[in-house]
């Protein structure tokens, strides 16, 4: 979706932006190849670029759960929304982290896919949030508990929460799909 429409926000590249945000660009450039089109959006609000760097780089890293699966959470909750650019990104960050390409092209019929019941449990529990916190009533909450810890369990809640913002975030500006670096496109 995102791909196919011009950016309703200027994608500023790096010599447009404060030093601040040149630095945030460098620090991305340098973890990720590429600076990713909404941090491009961000920097017109640098502040905001570097609380929304900050934010992710613990949420999205090994920590009660694995980063890779996060990603692939995040990959779940970006097809919920149809939104290319999310998914594309996410995809390409699972596939940094270790998942494989059958784990990734399988996040969408999670269900039938190489996972763990409780990985599946994780999903589930994305699907419900997507549709609503109510969703997730006792009984589910109940079964959760049995395989998460509340580690894991705060960590999957956010991880699923955060990426229905950024999906609407980016899809509701048009922000066009990042370019992979010239190495990932060699997979």
């Amino acid at each position: 979706m995102s791909d196919q429409t011009e950016s309703r926000v200027t994608l500023l590249e790096r010599d447009a932006v404060p030093a601040d945000a040149a630095a945030l660009y460098d620090a991305l450039l340098a973890q990720r190849g590429v600076v990713p089109n909404m941090f491009k959006v961000l920097a017109h609000a640098p502040e905001i670029a570097k609380g929304v760097a900050g934010f992710l780089k613990p949420l999205l890293s090994d920590g009660a759960l694995a980063g890779c699966y996060k990603e692939l959470v995040a990959v779940r909750i970006s097809i919920l929304h149809a939104s290319e650019y999310a998914i594309r990104a996410h995809a390409a960050s699972a596939r940094k982290k270790g998942a494989s390409d059958q784990q990734i092209a399988a996040v969408k019929d999670f269900e039938n896919g190489p996972y763990t019941e409780k990985e599946k449990m994780g999903f589930r529990l994305a699907d419900r949030l997507h549709r609503g916190a109510r969703e997730v009533d006792e009984p589910f909450y109940g079964e959760l508990r049995k395989v998460f810890s509340e580690n894991e369990v705060i960590e999957l809640f956010l991880t699923a929460a955060a990426f229905e913002m950024f999906p609407r975030f980016i899809d509701g500006l048009h922000i066009p799909v990042t370019p992979l670096p010239a190495a990932a496109n060699t997979r």
